[in-house]
């Protein structure tokens, strides 16, 4: 799917979430306004308890919020009733979990292509895009292991893969180094790059490990459910080359 580089992906205005613990509530979120950019990666980076993940749940779907409006793709996406948010999901959403999130019995060619055959691909097809995304990410060699015949980095890499392998528009990644050593996590978060540059995915990336800040075009900083900063690394990004369209 090719998108145009810059073009806006999501918005969201006045997200706020509230949890009740006992008899009273904490705001996690107070009236956060977002955006994110076709071709971009943008880090969410805060402390613990800050409200980084409760933000990604509600711009991806997975968690309502009280109040607050999130347009992505041109959705309204809080409007749609559950069915069709799942839908959305699938549809137009990749996500990267730090734990991986792998089915234990199958292997990293079936755990890729048993997503692609929920969008729709027939199971020649399915096989055929699983093995290309896992080419990308450097696991020809390991195309037939289960996850624990796997490293930490290739079990990552195997998640990757799967949300890559269905070209979202959005690349949703909560902590996607966290489990990783140093050498792993530049793979990692290389590969997110390549998904914002050559394939125009927006790509939100909740994390606080710093070494990352050298891949984002774009850092948000967010402490007790407000956002602090909103600074860009780079300017926005511009149209690649034909080449690159519909990568």
């Amino acid at each position: 799917m090719s998108h145009t580089f810059g073009a806006r992906a999501l918005s969201a205005t006045g997200l706020t979430k509230r949890f009740k613990t006992g008899r009273t509530y904490i705001e996690v979120l107070k009236s956060v306004d977002f955006d994110a950019l076709h071709g971009d990666v943008t880090m969410v980076m805060g402390p613990s308890g800050s409200g980084k993940s409760t933000l990604v749940a509600t711009l991806s779907g997975l968690l309502k919020p009280d109040d607050g409006q999130v347009r992505a793709m041109d959705t309204d996406l809080w409007s749609l009733r559950p069915g069709q948010i799942d839908r959305f999901r699938l549809d137009h959403c990749g996500f990267i979990f730090q734990g991986f999130n792998l089915f234990g019995a199958l292997t990293a060619l079936q755990q890729v292509a048993y997503i692609l055959k929920h969008k729709g691909f027939s199971p020649e097809e399915a096989r055929a895009k699983a093995e290309t995304a896992l080419a990308e990410v450097g696991l020809t060699n390991r195309m037939n292991q289960r996850p624990a015949e796997l490293s930490g980095g290739e079990k990552q890499r195997v998640a990757i893969a799967r949300a890559l392998a269905k070209a979202p528009d959005l690349l949703f990644a909560d902590e996607p180094t966290s489990a990783l050593d140093g050498e792993n996590g530049q793979v990692v978060i290389q590969l997110l790059q390549r998904a914002a540059k050559a394939h125009g995915a927006a790509v939100i990336c909740v994390t606080h490990d710093p070494r990352l800040e050298a891949y984002a075009d774009r850092i948000i900083h967010i402490e007790d459910g407000r956002i602090l900063d909103d600074r860009r690394t780079t300017p926005p990004p511009v149209a690649p080359s034909p080449a690159l369209t519909g990568a």
